[in-house]
């Protein structure tokens, strides 16, 4: 999976430079994002501006990530949902449960 990360204090703004979050790489993210809280930072940005389609391991790689962080009294934000996947975490209510911003800029602002 290709990511690019990129730490702010103890945020980290990770962009997922993939077209596609599906079960072929949702472990990957799953696993930086247990590295990232396990290693103590307090805040992760997902930015999900190039990701054009999601499934359920992509959205449960996000899901676990929230649990993680939850656990460690932390918190994980997400940023640039186009609309299938923005479509996708409303069918599932999930964007309910994660804090979603338009711009990555914005994200790390409310921290």
């Amino acid at each position: 999976m290709n990511l690019k990360r990129e730490d702010q204090g103890n945020v980290v703004l990770l962009q997922v430079k993939e077209e596609r979050l599906d079960a072929h790489n949702a472990d990957e993210l799953k696993q930086e994002l247990a590295g990232l809280f396990a290693g103590g930072k307090n805040g992760v940005v997902v930015d999900l501006k190039e990701v054009r389609f999601i499934d359920s391991s992509g959205l449960g790689a996000l899901v676990s990530g929230f649990k993680n962080a939850s656990a460690r009294q932390a918190d994980l934000k997400l940023s640039g949902l186009q609309s299938q996947v923005k479509s996708m975490f409303e069918l599932t209510r999930l964007h309910r449960v994660f804090a979603i911003y338009t711009t990555m800029d914005e994200a790390l602002a409310s921290f």
